[in-house]
């Protein structure tokens, strides 16, 4: 099923690169001092959001066209967790955001850096959504 398997391949990119802001690019991040840590998130938040937004609404449409076309329930879930992502980062990871988006880097400090490090714990979430979106789409394809 060519829309299942496409769904899959996205929710397999969007967890892919969840999955490398959390174990490469969050890590050398917080190494850096206030300044140049919120001087390199905001650019690379700007980027993630587009290119993760459109994943996750576009796995959504993949996995709901699947469902449609076949019935299977194993394609709604898939569908549903990579729309998870989307109020999820409106409720739960925006307010943060906002805050990151607000401050200059000159006004970066102790506060700058304990937000962006809760800011890569709660993008754990993301790529926990991604991860999970990916293995029930696989699991609808080999079912």
């Amino acid at each position: 099923m060519l829309w299942g398997q496409l769904a899959l391949v996205d929710a397999a990119m969007f967890a892919g690169a969840a999955f490398y802001i959390n174990v490469a690019e969050q890590p050398a991040r917080l190494q850096l001092g206030a300044g140049p840590m919120l001087a390199q998130w905001k650019p690379s938040y700007q980027r993630g959001f587009a290119m993760q937004a459109t994943l996750a609404a576009l796995g959504f449409v993949l996995g709901a066209a699947a469902f449609a076309l076949s019935g299977r329930w194993h394609f709604l879930a898939g569908a549903v967790l990579m729309l998870a992502n989307w109020p999820f980062t409106l409720i739960g990871i925006m307010p943060t955001n906002r805050k990151l988006l607000a401050l200059a880097p000159a006004q970066a400090g102790a506060e700058s850096a304990h937000l962006i490090a809760i800011w890569g714990q709660l993008h754990m979430v993301r790529t926990g959504l991604g991860l999970l979106a990916t293995l029930v789409f696989l699991w609808a394809l080999l079912g």
